[in-house]
């Protein structure tokens, strides 16, 4: 199969240096491989996506002298995609709805305990306030809610799993080609106590969304056919949701390379509020492709 990556943005603000470095990094990785460089536009958050800032994308990587296949899939042209998959999940029983606010889960986790409150790739790992409270009460016959949060039953969801095996041994994993945060690489195996305690019950559609980052990921990368995805390894716990996933869906596991964050002078993980790195600003200040290169410690393009 023929490599096949993707750089998918958010248009949310303005491209820095860390999105430079991994949409460079995806692009050399391609051209070394004789694959194919895709973008994806990532806008499912409707109340913050600007077409502006998706204009300034294309400009900015097209500068950086990336390009790419057309059309380009954008996110918000999908939905019916996502809610099918939603409605699959609902059937088999494996969703439920929820009503609790971040500080309905702070309190709950913060109530019978002391220390630190478990984290996850979503934040604060959910308590399951709801589980007992909804599982049951919205069975797989009923209609699934269009105007609810859904979470993921992940106890279920590694049982159904487990079920599929003819030892009854749920099997997951994935091949890192990058490194972890803690030098991860190679096979790495998944387990069913691990999921359970790593991730909780994750939301898979927001209320004001539709879907989530998390189930449309994995959907939109089977659809272009995304054989390795390369991203920074703040996304790195993320990846063992996106398997869980693949697996209950019956999608291909492409292989994962998460690669160094781009930070600033403190050593803090650049974001898009970070106007003071961001590409336009250099471009502005007369810097060159190959200087953003340099910046990134990615090899320099020799003209050919």
């Amino acid at each position: 199969m023929t490599f096949t990556t993707r750089f998918a943005p958010s248009p949310t603000g303005p491209l820095h240096l860390g999105h430079a470095y991994s949409a460079m990094l995806a692009w050399d990785m391609a051209q070394r491989e004789g694959g194919t460089f895709l973008l994806r536009i990532e806008d499912i958050d409707r109340t913050r996506a600007r077409p502006e800032w998706e204009a300034q994308i294309h400009d900015d990587l097209t500068w950086l002298g990336l390009h790419w296949p057309q059309p380009v899939m954008r996110q918000s042209d999908r939905m019916d995609v996502y809610a099918d998959a939603l409605d699959a999940l609902w059937a088999r029983g494996l969703l439920y709805p929820c009503d609790c606010s971040r500080r309905d889960i702070t309190e709950a986790l913060s109530a019978p305990q002391e220390g630190a409150l478990p984290t996850g790739p979503d934040g604060l790992i959910y308590p399951g306030t709801c589980r007992s409270k909804n599982r049951f009460r919205y069975s797989a016959s009923t209609e699934r809610p269009r105007d609810r949060t859904l979470r993921l039953a992940v106890d279920g969801a590694v049982s159904s799993l487990a079920a599929s095996q003819p030892d009854g041994q749920m099997r997951l994993g994935f091949a890192e080609t990058g490194t972890g945060p803690t030098g991860q690489r190679g096979e790495i195996a998944l387990f069913a106590a691990e999921i359970a305690r790593n991730i909780g019950d994750i939301v898979l559609a927001r209320r004001d969304m539709g879907t989530s980052y998390h189930l449309s990921v994995v959907l939109d990368d089977t659809a272009q056919g995304i054989t390795d995805v390369v991203r920074g390894r703040d996304l790195f716990e993320a990846t063992e949701i996106h398997v869980v996933l693949q697996s209950l869906l019956k999608l291909p596991t492409p292989r994962y390379h998460h690669h160094e964050l781009i930070r600033d002078d403190a050593g803090k993980r650049l974001a898009k509020r970070d106007d003071a790195r961001a590409l336009t600003k250099y471009r502005a200040e007369g810097a060159t492709p190959q200087d953003i290169r340099r910046m990134v410690n990615l090899p320099l393009i020799t003209a050919a």
